[in-house]
């Protein structure tokens, strides 16, 4: 439909320039013959010319007048639609289907341009829409299977939906013909009947057969087809029968998805000469635990094929089903079903490792943070007490060589009250405030480095892993194919460089136990649950 006002819509503008030759009020007069009668496009005049319902046939005629030549061509616009015929002179028909409009809605608007030229390329055009209205159809009933009775026992008879149609896909209920009914039948809106005949009832249905009529209606329409089943005494006993729902023969299905089909059981001879109802497949992966009981007559096949059941390289599996229902007499019904199962992508599991990777790479980088952090704080510890450390660490006996004579010597110490002497051939010497790991002799450069080092790494990796553990939080996130990368290239930063230098132990073990709660203290945004 949008693409036939599309269509015209492009037409239009196609005619542009000739409509704009058109005096105002007037769209079918823009060209005047030699007598100056312009070329006219005359449309039926009868009330409801517009209008026809689905399956009813609209018929009118197009006529011309004016223009500089009387041999004048129809055209309509667009072409192909199912049902409309339009010949050159102008005689239109049109049978638009019953799928022209849905039942859900009352009418549908068809837009058509119709066109008539002369021989001397005088043209004019006018839109029309034609409204179809939706025609309701009845429901049909198609033939139904005998219902056999047995005295003194509740006989149900349920008519089968399998029988019951409407081409409008409107909701159908059964109305019971109050005039036809035995005496004590019940006939519900669904189709179910039943009935315990009484001993007069049952010889009289021996004698003669009954032929229940019912009303199959549909809604909201209420139109009405009449149906009817015969109703006969049992003879002999009859063989069982299967209804299952829904009522085809082949299924697609992919894995991990739930397949439920149900099915009824009738046996003529009633319920209890139902003996048995099972099922036997080609394929040893269905479980016989999948046909649940309900009641004698009802039964559920309930099955969910894992994601290992389809197993790789293959994309799909295909086997079927018998069931089959036995009686007492060992009479039988079969229903043979074939399924087609799809090897499908086990998101759950997916989700999982994803998840796993998440979060391991969080918590190795809880981890480093954590070494990175004790490191820091020991070389803070070290470069803390060699900065205020004792004053006697500033001070180193120098050797003079040798001395002639013990000279005391009284050293005052600057800024503080305290004296050192020292006596024999011996001198003291000053060396103001070098750090102690000048004293020992070792490098204070190296030291500084370390730290320095250290804090930049823990910085670095504190950034990095906040964005990483905010920005792949959700599943959703983590099913991107550059959460891998990402992930690697965050690892990749905690590969530190000069771990020699930096005397980290390779068997620190943390003290604290990695749990979600550890690492969201360290990375805020870290999801501690799978989501």
């Amino acid at each position: 439909m949008k693409k036939c006002v599309y269509l015209l819509a492009a037409l239009l503008l196609l005619y542009t320039p000739l409509a704009a030759q058109t005096p105002s009020g007037d769209s079918l007069s823009h060209l005047a013959g030699p007598q100056g009668q312009p070329l006219r496009l005359h449309l039926p005049q009868q009330p409801g010319w517009t209008s026809v319902q689905e399956g009813k046939t609209l018929r009118f005629r197009l006529h011309a007048s004016g223009g500089a030549d009387t041999a004048y061509v129809f055209t309509v616009m667009p072409a192909g639609i199912q049902g409309l015929q339009f010949d050159s002179l102008g005689h239109f028909t049109w049978t638009p289907g019953y799928d022209a409009v849905s039942r859900l809605r009352p009418d549908s608007t068809y837009q058509l341009l119709f066109e008539v030229r002369n021989r001397q390329q005088e043209r004019v055009h006018q839109v029309v829409e034609l409204q179809v209205q939706h025609a309701n159809r009845p429901p049909q009933v198609g033939e139904l299977k005998p219902f056999y009775v047995r005295y003194n026992q509740q006989n149900i008879y349920t008519i089968e939906q399998s029988a019951l149609m409407d081409a409008d896909g409107d909701p159908l209920v059964i109305v019971p013909n109050l005039e036809v009914m035995p005496e004590g039948a019940k006939l519900s809106p669904q189709g179910e009947f039943s009935w315990k005949p009484s001993l007069t009832q049952f010889n009289q249905l021996r004698n003669r057969p009954l032929q229940l009529e019912f009303w199959l209606e549909d809604q909201p329409a209420k139109a009405r087809t009449k149906g009817s089943f015969r109703i006969e005494v049992t003879q002999q006993d009859l063989p069982p029968s299967i209804q299952m729902i829904p009522s085809q023969n082949r299924f697609r299905y992919s894995e991990d998805a739930t397949i439920n089909l149900k099915f009824q059981l009738y046996d003529p001879n009633g319920e209890s000469d139902i003996a048995s109802f099972s099922m036997l497949s080609d394929n040893t992966q269905v479980p016989a635990a999948a046909l649940v009981k309900n009641t004698p007559s009802q039964w559920e096949f309930i099955w969910k094929p894992g994601y290992d059941f389809v197993k790789d390289p293959l994309d799909s599996l295909s086997f079927h089903i018998t069931f089959f229902v036995l009686d007492k007499a060992n009479k039988q019904d079969e229903r043979r079903v074939y399924f087609t199962i799809l090897n499908a992508v086990n998101e759950a599991e997916q989700d999982r490792k994803l998840y796993e990777d998440y979060r391991a790479a969080m918590v190795r980088a809880w981890d480093l943070m954590e070494q990175l952090t004790e490191a820091e704080e020991d070389l803070k510890k070290r470069y803390r007490k060699a900065k205020r450390g004792k004053k006697a660490r500033s001070l180193t006996n120098a050797s003079l060589g040798a001395a002639t004579g013990i000279t005391p010597v009284v050293v005052e110490e600057p800024g503080t009250s305290k004296k050192i002497t020292a006596i024999g051939g011996t001198a003291v010497m000053t060396i103001g405030t070098l750090e102690a790991t000048e004293v020992i002799g070792r490098s204070t450069k190296d030291l500084v480095e370390r730290l320095n080092y250290i804090m930049e790494k823990r910085n670095e990796l504190q950034t990095k892993g906040d964005i990483f553990a905010r920005k792949y939080a959700l599943k959703s996130a983590r099913r991107k194919p550059e959460f891998m990368k990402e992930m690697d290239d965050f690892i990749g930063v905690m590969n530190l460089r000069g771990l020699v230098a930096l005397e980290l132990d390779a068997g620190w073990k943390n003290k604290k136990k990695p749990t979600s709660e550890n690492v969201a203290r360290t990375f805020k945004d870290f999801a501690g649950e799978k989501q």
